[in-house]
């Protein structure tokens, strides 16, 4: 177990980077550490200037190499019943309690704790770190970063490998993301003449159990493809808000719902199926009431699917520097489809922790993990240096 590893995962996870908060201080901290190293970093600023990603490469920069990627940014923290500080590393029972240990600030630290090891060595293909903000968000704040890679930055990274928490399993795809909110108007009345209003709360609910329809339809019909630990498309409907007291119809209720595809199998698709039953059935009857009652769409995020040949270049590498012959799929989304689709950056997934820890109070990664993850970088460091 390396002390520089834990003590820079101690150090990263100090930073309060809840997706709500700015990650500059964070971002500052990982610049600062690798200027003292002689490596400089590109920060790409969000459009407030509170928030940035961060590119920097080891080694020579006149060669493509193998770009290390990590969110700086955690989940929220609120109504959790944590035991300890989710800000201040615990270690017990060869773990390490703390909110981003396994999602994903471990990795990033792994990173940060080999880079001055890439330098002493020498490197003759370099590697690039690419540290982003707003992944749990919806992926938003890499795409700045990911536009550049694509179009300005020379030469581009040959390979990536996205380090989200997978028990060090190579992941050759995951589903993508598109969710959405949905906006019920109807009609307000006194309840006791409920049949003369249009309640919104109804008739989103009628929506949401169409939904649900929908989620058992592909459950039992498909399309599937057992890669994936959950082998088909799921539907989810995750928040609801409507109404204002019990006897009074409601005129408004909002709701939020989201699909996560296997690939090829195509979101907006089954979004337009939606949208067609709310306007073809359940609009006709509201709007016989009051015409200006009805249904209204709003797109919350779209994030791309991974879906990689498992004969690519960065999948052998990645079994062998993790000691691998298999690979999988999984339901969660990462970075890694946009830098794959958007950047054209042969991606894969593999990181330190597992998934089911991620996002809880008391969220730990094994310290077990973390040795995996160490001879990973011990072989990626065989692979790259001199």
């Amino acid at each position: 177990m390396s002390d520089t590893s834990i003590d820079l995962i101690k150090k990263i996870i100090s930073y309060d980077t809840m997706s709500r908060n700015s990650n500059l201080e964070l971002i500052h901290f990982i610049r600062d550490y690798l200027r003292d190293l002689g490596v400089e970093s590109l920060l790409v600023h969000d459009d407030t200037g509170t928030k940035a990603n961060l590119y920097a490469t080891l080694g020579p920069a006149d060669r493509p190499g193998i770009l290390l990627s990590g969110h700086t940014d955690v989940v929220p923290i609120d109504g959790q019943e944590w035991h300890t500080d989710p800000f201040n590393v615990v270690e017990k029972d060869a773990k390490l309690y703390g909110r981003g240990t396994c999602d994903m600030k471990s990795f990033v630290a792994i990173c940060l704790a080999y880079a001055p090891k890439f330098l002493e060595r020498g490197l003759k293909t370099p590697i690039h770190f690419a540290f982003s903000h707003d992944e749990e968000v919806g992926c938003v704040g890499v795409r700045t970063l990911i536009a550049k890679l694509a179009n300005e930055i020379q030469p581009k990274p040959m390979m990536c490998i996205v380090g989200e928490p997978t028990l060090m399993q190579v992941i050759i795809g995951h589903k993508g993301k598109m969710s959405y909110q949905c906006h019920v108007r109807g009609l307000e009345a006194h309840s006791s003449l409920a049949p003369q209003g249009v309640n919104a709360v109804e008739y989103a609910a009628e929506l949401i159990a169409y939904l649900k329809g929908m989620a058992r339809r592909i459950q039992k019909e498909g399309p599937f493809d057992d890669l994936y630990d959950i082998n088909h498309t799921t539907v989810h409907t995750g928040t609801v808000q409507g109404g204002t007291a019990l006897n009074i119809v409601p005129k408004d209720c909002s709701f939020e719902f989201e699909f996560r595809c296997i690939a090829g199998h195509d979101g907006r698709e089954l979004y337009e199926e939606v949208v067609r039953h709310a306007r073809g059935v359940l609009e006709p009857e509201m709007k016989a009431i009051d015409p200006s009652t009805g249904f209204t769409f709003e797109e919350l995020s779209a994030i791309e699917g991974l879906d990689i040949d498992p004969g690519e270049e960065v999948v052998t590498l990645a079994k062998t520097l993790a000691g691998r012959n298999d690979h999988a799929k999984v339901a969660f989304g990462t970075e890694a489809g946009l830098f794959q689709q958007d950047a054209g950056i042969p991606t894969v997934v593999c990181g330190p922790g597992g998934i089911d820890q991620a996002h809880k109070p008391n969220e730990f990664v094994a310290l077990e993990q973390i040795d995996k993850c160490h001879v990973f970088f011990d072989k990626l460091m065989d692979h790259v240096c001199k």
